[in-house]
């Protein structure tokens, strides 16, 4: 059985803990905001940093080392050619999070995750 990644897999196989935390890092480079709850913030942050650190290279083996984690090419191509460039002077911490207070329907932790 493989082992699951440190912190809250965020319920399911750590395939579906995998794919979610892909897909909210998509959404995250797309919108450059969203609400979700803080677990999954936390979750998403650092696949965020890694993913930007290594655009900011901008070579072909960079690009397709992001294309494993984001399958989307519109995205990809939104992270190389308009995120990255903002933060070449920047040593890291590329994203914030703001907690927002419980959700109403379950009480769930609620925060938004913006890039800086």
């Amino acid at each position: 059985m493989p082992r699951p990644p440190k912190g809250t897999r965020l319920g399911g196989s750590p395939a579906h803990h995998h794919l979610l935390v892909a897909n909210l890092a998509a959404s995250l480079i797309s919108e450059e905001k969203i609400t979700t709850t803080h677990a999954r913030a936390r979750s998403v942050r650092p696949v965020v940093e890694k993913l930007i650190t290594r655009a900011r290279r901008g070579d072909l083996h960079s690009r397709r080392i992001v294309l494993k984690t984001i399958r989307d090419n519109e995205v990809v191509t939104k992270l190389f050619d308009e995120v990255a460039p903002r933060y070449n002077h920047r040593p890291g911490g590329y994203t914030r999070i703001v907690k927002l207070g419980p959700r109403r329907g379950d009480g769930a932790e609620m925060a938004v995750i913006e890039l800086v």
